[in-house]
């Protein structure tokens, strides 16, 4: 860690996509029952009543497309519902289906009732989207064999399937792929009752004495992600180890997240430049993207993708045609006095 420039560990923390080394800790945190899933009520109730209703028939769940932002749980809640039917799942991205042989080795070897999870379904070729109509529909599989006039198409059975989709941006995926799907939900940011709750149940997973209060303050700097809440458990977890004998309460947690420059509302360093920029060096904005990334040394993508999103979301950042500017809430959260003109203004 020490060859990391300042900051970017703290995106890597507070970042909501899954990191390359920490799949198997994301994994041993994962409900494996429907009723240990936190959050989420409206999903939850839908998602338990039809897939009641489809063991009571004996039939395979109907296809699932889920979206939202990521770490919110859309993986756990596909391999959820493929342990409440007891079935398996069998898990690709949208990326790694290049060919339609691939798509047509996958469905060919499933079993009835298995699931096929794919992740990132809005990144998938456009060619194999054409394949899954008929899959999806009929449980039929159009395979074109030869080339030019003596093409012919052969169709293949294959066996009932689920299949669930997981993306982050709908507005990819085209209509005709979006109607098939039965059942549309969304994944909204977590509350920190939530959060906190999620936080208490993967302490127990990982027999780390945590109590209520720590679990609270850790949650309300989780930006209403439990990836990212678990993730700065772990951190929490062994600050505790190292400092404070493995006891976690709301001090140990408070000192860990100092030491990781994370304040109460979830912002890091790279989020309290860009207010203080803004405020500062631009007036409170408006301000473009590209003029601020150039004051800060950032890349532009890294601010559009990565902070403004959160900073939006608590009211910290107002998005206009003109530009970015600084809400009277972020004058208020660094201590910083809003000059009255702008404060008419916002009023």
């Amino acid at each position: 860690m020490e060859n990391l420039p300042k900051n970017s560990e703290n995106e890597c923390l507070l970042t909501p996509n899954l990191e390359k080394d920490e799949g198997s800790f994301d994994n041993s945190l994962r409900p494996k029952r429907l009723e240990e899933f936190v959050g989420q009520p409206r999903l939850k109730d839908n998602l338990g009543i039809f897939i009641e209703a489809a063991k009571r028939r004996g039939e395979p769940v109907e296809h699932v497309l889920l979206y939202g932002p990521p770490g919110l749980g859309k993986t756990t809640l596909a391999h959820i519902i493929s342990s409440e039917i007891g079935a398996n799942i069998r898990t690709t991205s949208g990326p790694a289906l290049e060919r339609v042989g691939d798509i047509a080795a996958i469905l060919t070897n499933l079993e009835p009732n298995d699931i096929l999870f794919v992740d990132e379904i809005h990144r998938m070729n456009k060619v194999i989207e054409e394949v899954l109509y008929p899959a999806m529909e009929e449980f039929a599989l159009d395979i074109v064999i030869g080339k030019g006039p003596s093409a012919r198409t052969v169709r293949l059975d294959i066996p009932p399937f689920t299949l669930i989709g997981a993306t982050t941006r709908l507005s990819l995926i085209s209509s005709p792929l979006r109607d098939r799907f039965g059942a549309t939900h969304k994944l909204d940011f977590y509350t920190i009752d939530d959060l906190t709750q999620i936080l208490k149940r993967s302490s127990s997973v990982l027999n780390a004495d945590m109590d209520d209060e720590a679990a609270h303050l850790v949650a309300s700097c989780s930006r209403g992600t439990p990836r990212i809440a678990n993730r700065l458990l772990k951190r929490v977890r062994d600050f505790a180890e190292v400092r404070a004998g493995g006891r976690i309460d709301a001090k140990v947690a408070k000192a860990a997240l100092d030491m990781l420059e994370i304040d109460r509302h979830g912002l890091d360093g790279a989020d309290r430049v860009i207010l203080e920029t803004i405020i500062r060096k631009f007036g409170g904005g408006p301000v473009g993207v590209q003029t601020l990334a150039a004051a800060i040394s950032e890349e532009s993508e890294t601010i559009e993708l990565v902070n403004e999103p959160f900073l939006m979301q608590l009211g910290f950042l107002r998005r206009t045609s003109r530009g970015r500017e600084a809400t009277e809430r972020a004058y208020e959260h660094l201590g910083i006095r809003m000059p009255d003109k702008q404060m008419s203004i916002a009023d």
